[in-house]
């Protein structure tokens, strides 16, 4: 969906949580230090950011657990404590990550009023070892279309706007599907996840990109996802020219263009900001960000 000049401005998002993408990163702070994390949002904000995708403080299960996933556990108080230090600083779209959280603790964590909250519409095959000298982050879980229901049911019952995170195409069947029943408004908004390593990956590729912005679904605004130092900044922007949205920051690739580790968040942030207006395209503000998201002005003054 672009259409008009305020379609035409590009959203950012920042997510800043690689304790579990690039454990070796030695810029992130412990997840459990919230104010050091908050910080790294503030900034990446000031630098031009309008969507903050943040997790919160959570801990992944070592195994396999006896419903056949591993997953996440969330620590509620931390993840209060992180979105209140970032909404006393700034005005941002804030949407709850994590999306490897179990369904209950999603739906509890949608009292804490966020605009929006990320879910997977297709499996969880995650594998995470970029330096073998850590053991590898794994997460495994099948998202059933009765769970997707009911995930969408609650996000609207708590005026919660979902993310749909598509890793292939058989999320956009799911998306359709979901959204004949009347529980997903459009627009939809959904992000691509290129190059994530598992068993749900898709190569960062440019065929890859444009094989699934051809096949996306009618009335979808998309946000592009890229796990790979090099291929990252190519991917995001083509993104750009296609007319797509783009999410930056230390989960995602801690890494900036020449290779070199990057000092904040914000850095990152800032790079592409430059190639987006290189490309013409000028950065949305929050309240920009939230109409082309399709958010409504009672979420927005409520969140």
């Amino acid at each position: 969906m672009r259409e008009g000049p305020l379609m035409d401005k590009v959203i950012i998002t920042v997510t800043v949580d690689c304790s579990m993408s690039y454990p070796g990163f030695k810029g992130m702070p412990k997840i459990d230090d919230v104010p050091a994390v908050a910080d790294e949002y503030v900034r990446a904000i000031d630098a031009g950011a309008s969507l903050v995708h943040h997790h919160g403080v959570h801990y992944l299960e070592d195994s396999i657990q006896e419903d056949g996933r591993q997953l996440s556990r969330t620590d509620f108080d931390g993840w209060k404590d992180l979105t209140e230090r970032i909404r006393a600083e700034r005005d941002a779209i804030i949407q709850f990550g994590i999306a490897s959280a179990r369904l209950e603790e999603k739906v509890a964590l949608m009292k804490l009023r966020p605009e929006m909250m990320s879910y997977a519409f297709n499996v969880h095959d995650e594998y995470f070892r970029p330096d073998p000298a850590y053991p590898p982050n794994e997460q495994y879980a099948i998202h059933t279309r009765p769970e997707l229901e009911e995930f969408c049911k609650a996000a609207q019952e708590h005026g919660v706007k979902p993310e749909v995170e598509s890793f292939y195409t058989g999320a956009f069947w799911n998306l359709e599907f979901i959204r004949d029943q009347g529980l997903l408004d459009d627009p939809v908004w959904t992000t691509l996840f290129l190059g994530w390593p598992g068993g749900a990956w898709t190569p960062p590729t440019e065929d890859s990109l444009l094989y699934l912005v051809r096949h996306l679904p009618p009335r979808v605004n998309w946000n592009v996802s890229v796990m790979n130092p090099k291929m990252q900044w190519r991917l995001l922007a083509l993104a750009m020219s296609l007319g797509g949205h783009v999410r930056v920051g230390w989960e995602d690739n801690p890494y900036l263009p020449d290779g070199s580790p990057s000092r904040s968040n914000a850095e990152l942030v800032e790079e592409v900001v430059k190639i987006a207006r290189l490309m013409g395209r000028e950065v949305a503000t929050p309240d920009e960000a939230r109409e082309i998201v399709g958010l409504s002005a009672k979420a927005a003054a409520d969140a």
